[in-house]
């Protein structure tokens, strides 16, 4: 008979759940960015920014080309932020609460890479200069000084099947932003009009 409690309440309980810490998690796991690491991070076009706040949680998507993060040395990187939609929610809540985490993805590859730490809202001129893309830079640089960076296994992305070839989206059956604002605006929203424009304001708007 199955005597896990539920739901769990200790970490002694969860420990008993998932069984003893395999020997290579705890030793992949270090304070800075070694050179194997920073290799890894140099080749991610996208990462997904969790931040904490005083109206919660927020994960976020940052992309760009490959090294858009940067290792300024082994326990900073730089990471810029490009124009969005202006809600600025990491933004926020990193005035408030400075710690924050990154996933980073490489295509085709299974293994994640996890960095933590805390970060603070740079605007220096010359930083801006120096992270500008087709004449234009970015609003600000994240400046995060590392605590924690481990590769994350591949189960998950080999579970997902992440990295197969993507259908078209016409093949999704799935609600398109413009339908989803229509929806959620009850019809006041032109959300018809708001997708035949999207693909070019973003191109119009990527940097």
């Amino acid at each position: 008979m199955d005597t896990t409690p539920d739901p769990l309440h200790t970490a002694a309980q969860l420990q008993a759940l998932l069984g003893p810490t395999s020997p290579a998690a705890l030793h992949k796991e270090i304070d800075h960015v070694h050179p194997l690491y920073r290799r890894w991070i140099e080749a991610a076009p996208f990462a997904v920014l969790a931040t904490s706040g005083p109206g919660g949680l927020d994960a976020s998507p940052r992309g760009d080309a490959p090294g858009f993060a940067v290792v300024e040395d082994a326990k900073t990187l730089l990471l810029p932020e490009r124009r969005g939609n202006q809600r600025a929610d990491s933004l926020r809540n990193i005035l408030t609460d400075p710690r924050v985490a990154l996933l980073f993805l490489v295509p085709g590859l299974g293994e994640t890479l996890r960095v933590s730490g805390s970060a603070r809202i740079r605007t220096a001129p010359d930083l801006l200069t120096r992270f500008a893309v087709q004449g234009k830079r970015p609003f600000c640089v994240l400046e995060i000084a590392v605590q924690s960076v481990y590769f994350q296994c591949a189960r998950a992305i080999q579970r997902s099947g992440l990295w197969q070839t993507a259908p078209p989206r016409a093949q999704l059956d799935l609600p398109t932003p413009g339908a989803i604002l229509s929806a959620l605006t009850q019809g006041g929203f032109d959300g018809a009009g708001y997708d035949r424009e999207l693909p070019a304001r973003q191109r119009a708007t990527l940097y």
